[in-house]
C-alpha cells in the first residue's frame, strides 16, 4: 500500500476534536511511509491533514480543479499538484491512484465522494479498503440510516460492510492500512 486518499471537509468544524483527529491521521500516514492523496485545498480539515503529513516528512499529492485554483485555495506546498477540469475528474483521478480510502467528517462534497467510492466498490470497479472515521459520533445517524437501508431491503449487508466504520483512528488504521 502506498497512496491513501482522504476525503474530508474544506472547513474545520465547530469542535477542535475534528482538527485534532485530522492532524493525528496526517502524522500516522507520514510515519507509516504512506502518501496522502487529497483534494488539494489549503483550508479546513483537508489542509490540516496535508500539513501534518508534510510536517512529519511525508508526501502529499493534491488533486484540484482549476476553478478552485483560481479562487486561490490550492495548497502550493504539496509534493505534487494535479490539476483537473472538473470536480468529477478530480474524484476519478483520486480513485485511480488510491490504494485505500479514509473518510473524515465533511459536508455534501465528502458524502458525494464517499458514496461514489462505495458504489464503485459494490460494483467491483474499485477494490480498495474504505474506512469512515466516526469522530465524536459525527456519522452515527448516517450509519443508522445505512442499517435501515439493509433492513428495508435496499442495500445488502455485504455491500454495507464495504464501509469500515470506527470511532477510533487507531482502530481504523489497523483495519484499513495495516491489514
Amino acid at each position: 500500500m502506498k497512496n491513501v486518499a482522504v476525503f474530508c471537509a474544506s472547513s474545520s468544524g465547530q469542535n477542535e476534536i475534528y482538527a485534532s483527529e485530522a492532524r493525528k491521521l496526517g502524522e500516522i500516514l507520514a510515519n507509516e511511509g504512506l502518501q496522502l492523496v487529497y483534494g488539494g485545498a489549503s483550508r479546513g480539515l483537508m489542509n490540516i491533514v496535508a500539513d501534518a503529513v508534510l510536517q512529519n516528512g511525508g508526501k502529499v499529492t493534491g488533486i484540484i480543479p482549476r476553478m478552485l485554483d483560481d479562487l486561490e485555495i490550492t495548497k502550493n506546498e504539496c509534493t505534487e499538484i494535479i490539476y483537473t477540469s472538473t470536480m468529477y475528474e478530480r474524484k476519478v483521478r483520486m480513485f485511480e491512484i488510491a490504494d485505500a480510502v479514509i473518510i473524515l467528517p465533511g459536508g455534501f462534497g465528502t458524502l458525494d465522494e464517499m458514496f461514489e467510492v462505495l458504489t464503485l466498490s459494490q460494483l467491483g470497479l474499485l477494490k480498495v479498503p474504505v474506512g469512515l472515521l466516526n469522530t465524536n459520533g459525527y456519522y452515527d445517524l448516517l450509519a443508522g440510516f445505512m442499517d435501515n437501508m439493509v433492513k428495508e431491503g435496499f442495500l445488502i449487508r455485504k455491500n454495507k460492510d464495504i464501509l469500515i466504520i470506527s470511532s477510533s483512528l487507531e482502530d481504523l488504521i489497523e483495519k484499513i492500512i495495516k491489514k
